[in-house]
């Protein structure tokens, strides 16, 4: 998204908080800027770990922009960076527009005693609802969710993530795979990422392989508990060998397993964005989803793949056999697919939505200039073209 606002002229700076004491405290990319903020230990923080650290990363950013340079607007992301984002701003008057990427209530809801967020997360997310000038939510649900928080709906934007479409696409190289059919689901291991739905099912799918990709590097699985609790399962089920862990993958390499995949599943118990199943459509790959979320919004049911009902572990299964049995099926669904992503989720179409929002929330805050008298002589008629490349701020 950065950079796609940078190539049409805005001025785009990113925040991040240095993790390591070895990264540089600036770094230009493809045309933007990221600026490690130095506050708190330069390591790597869990969220909780994060949150006290909040205030002073916003007055950190207040006082870069008490100099020479102000942004317009400040987009925050996650709810710790709209945290920072509102407490840099709250003595001003530039707007903030907010992406949460998940919401703490509707995980909760969604995970039950699976959810592991900390204890303030959600009221936090409530209080910062309050600050902030518009939402951004990815999906449908994510909107309903909002309004339900207390944000008036014409607070709330629907803007969906985008693709990069140079990156995945359906020619290129594939991942090696062995000749069974191959399903393939993308995802952190832990619980809630929906991977036990999947090898549970596999009782009913037949002779096909499932790999899971995420996770930490594959040298490092057998000693994840989570990756030891799905090997177990598998083994319990019966599918052992039918199942496969690779670990984390980089995601510069991700497209050549999409290809490699005749469907992909996107299993989550929660999922805000649907990013998987989009990265895959873009592949030409049609998806076997549950029906929440933004795979909800992204999968057209029996148009670029299968939406089933979530936890529907036998539908799921029964889904998948079918689908992996009708190759003209799958043909047109993957590409039905490709060309839903061109048309409806390209970074392209992403950065216009948010660019003509920031210019929302900017004319909001910015007082209408005085009107002039109109002068009673007649003057010749001028051409004024304007054209406004502000500061794009992202924390």
């Amino acid at each position: 998204m950065a950079a796609e606002l940078a190539a049409r002229g805005h001025d785009v700076r990113v925040y991040e908080r240095r993790a390591a004491a070895a990264q540089p405290a600036l770094t230009e990319l493809d045309g933007y800027r990221v600026e490690r903020v130095p506050v708190g230990p330069p390591d790597v923080l869990s969220t909780a770990e994060l949150v006290p650290f909040v205030a002073e990363y916003g007055r950190w950013l207040a006082g870069q922009w008490a100099g020479d340079w102000t942004p317009d607007v400040v987009h925050g992301h996650y709810w710790v960076g709209g945290l920072a984002a509102a407490h840099a701003v709250r003595a001003t008057d530039i707007p903030v527009v907010q992406t949460f990427h998940s919401l703490g209530v509707e995980q909760l809801r969604h995970l039950g005693s699976r959810y592991g967020g900390p204890g303030e997360r959600i009221p936090l997310e409530r209080a910062l609802t309050r600050a902030v000038d518009v939402a951004v939510a990815q999906c449908n649900d994510e909107v309903d969710e909002l309004t339900r928080m207390g944000l008036q709906r014409t607070a709330v934007a629907m803007v969906p993530t985008g693709v990069d479409t140079g990156q995945f696409h359906p020619d290129g190289e594939a991942a090696p795979r062995d000749q069974r059919p191959r399903i393939l689901s993308v995802g952190g291991l832990a619980p809630g990422h929906g991977q036990d739905d999947l090898i549970r099912a596999m009782r009913l799918v037949g002779d096909a392989e499932l790999v899971i990709a995420g996770g930490p590097p594959a040298e490092r699985l057998d000693g994840h508990a989570e990756a030891r609790r799905l090997r177990e399962l598998a083994e319990r089920a019966g599918v052992a060998e039918q199942v496969k862990l690779v670990g984390a993958v980089p995601h510069d390499q991700m497209a050549t397993w999409y290809r490699s995949a005749d469907v992909v599943a996107c299993t989550p118990h929660y999922a805000s964005a649907g990013r998987v199943s989009l990265e895959a459509m873009a592949c030409g790959v049609p998806v076997v989803g549950y029906a929440m979320g933004g795979i909800a919004d992204a999968v057209v049911d029996e148009v670029t793949g299968k939406l089933v009902p979530p936890g529907d572990v036998r539908t799921l299964g029964v889904t998948l056999r079918r689908l992996l049995s009708d190759n003209a099926g799958r043909f047109a669904y993957g590409h039905a697919a490709v060309d839903r992503v061109r048309c409806s989720y390209t970074w392209e179409r992403t950065a216009t939505a948010l660019e003509r929002l920031y210019e929302r929330v900017i004319g909001r805050r910015r007082p209408a200039p005085p009107i002039e008298p109109t002068p009673v002589e007649v003057t010749p008629p001028v051409e004024v073209a304007v054209s406004e490349r502000g500061p794009v701020e992202a924390a």
